[in-house]
């Protein structure tokens, strides 16, 4: 059975996100992420970040439930999220084989730091997950690596984008939409997947680079 590892970040956590971790999933609570996780009724397994932001009470029941705590000096190069994913990596995989990887959190108020987690999901490393997902606030993202293809499970009609946001994509297949992509090339300045629509089963690969598949 695939191993599905659970990046909680912060913000309070939607419906939509709690619905989609499942019951044996193993959670990581990337810094005050523990604090939406315990709110949501998660427990998470490990702790990772400079933890800056994480409450007293939240410090209190990590300690309290046995979390493994991996703390980083807040002077450092990458964010909690990176770490979180870092050791996420590790935690899906079994044997030769790695797991599904799903990070979920709020959206914010921070531009800048939702910008930094989507670009986080497209870090090489993650190639080795069976899938990367996200569901942040009520919108579901699926980054699609380079050499596997993924099939949404979305209803006719529903709209979503294909960015090239890690840079320039080459060889994407976009098919079972309203406008599909053979073999096209997409640059991170363009916008020409934005907006397309789910007409029957969706199959969307990449020969090179890193796609980004948004469901608002």
């Amino acid at each position: 059975m695939s191993q599905v590892v659970v990046v909680v970040g912060g913000g309070d956590l939607s419906p939509r996100a709690l619905s989609a971790i499942d019951d044996d999933a193993v959670i990581v609570a990337a810094d005050g992420g523990l604090d939406h996780a315990v709110e949501a009724r998660l427990r998470p397994g490990h702790l990772v970040g400079d933890l800056d932001s994480l409450s007293a009470a939240g410090r209190m029941w990590a300690y309290a439930h046995g979390v493994e705590i991996d703390e980083h000096p807040i002077d450092k190069d990458a964010t909690d999220t990176e770490l979180a994913l870092a050791r996420a990596i590790r935690l899906t995989e079994i044997g030769d084989e790695h797991g599904e990887l799903l990070v979920v959190g709020g959206v914010g108020d921070r531009l800048d730091h939702l910008l930094g987690v989507l670009l986080a999901l497209g870090h090489p490393s993650l190639k080795a997950a069976s899938s990367v997902r996200a569901v942040i606030g009520d919108t579901d993202v699926v980054v699609v690596h380079p050499g596997a293809a993924v099939h949404p499970d979305v209803e006719p009609g529903t709209v979503f984008s294909a960015l090239a946001l890690h840079g320039a994509c080459r060889g994407v297949e976009v098919r079972g939409a309203e406008w599909e992509l053979i073999d096209a090339d997409l640059a991170p300045t363009e916008a020409r997947g934005v907006s397309n629509v789910a007409k029957e089963a969706l199959m969307i690969s990449v020969r090179e680079g890193v796609l980004t598949v948004v469901f608002p």
